[in-house]
């Protein structure tokens, strides 16, 4: 059974660097063909396609979040993690990992929980 699970601060102060990681299990992160995003919901905004790391390491980001952001993976641990700088209260949100086929990188077949970020200072 494939499982997502979010891990990372719950507040972070304004113009901090938000880092979340998500562990993955039950599949390797480098099996041909998943992908592995970041999307967030904050109130009144909806879903928000973040970014997205594939099983061969390739990197896709939001155009307006690109300049500040990155996602990397821990292939030994079997997890990834996003980095975001310059967070605003702006970036209060559910922040959800979610895993994709490369045949169609924005159709989600699997999620973690979400966990609750709080920009504030």
């Amino acid at each position: 059974q494939v499982q997502l699970q979010e891990s990372g601060p719950g507040l972070v102060k304004p113009s901090q660097t938000l880092s979340l990681t998500c562990i993955v299990s039950g599949v390797s992160i480098t099996t041909n063909p998943y992908c592995w995003s970041w999307i967030r919901r904050s109130p009144g905004k909806g879903l928000e396609w973040m970014g997205q790391i594939d099983y061969i390491d390739a990197t896709y980001y939001s155009p307006s979040l690109k300049s500040r952001m990155s996602i990397y993976r821990d292939t030994s641990n079997n997890h990834y993690t996003l980095q975001l700088s310059s967070v605003t209260p702006e970036g209060t949100a559910v922040y959800y990992c979610a895993r994709s086929h490369s045949n169609d990188r924005y159709l989600y077949d699997t999620w973690g929980q979400g966990t609750q970020v709080t920009v504030s200072s």
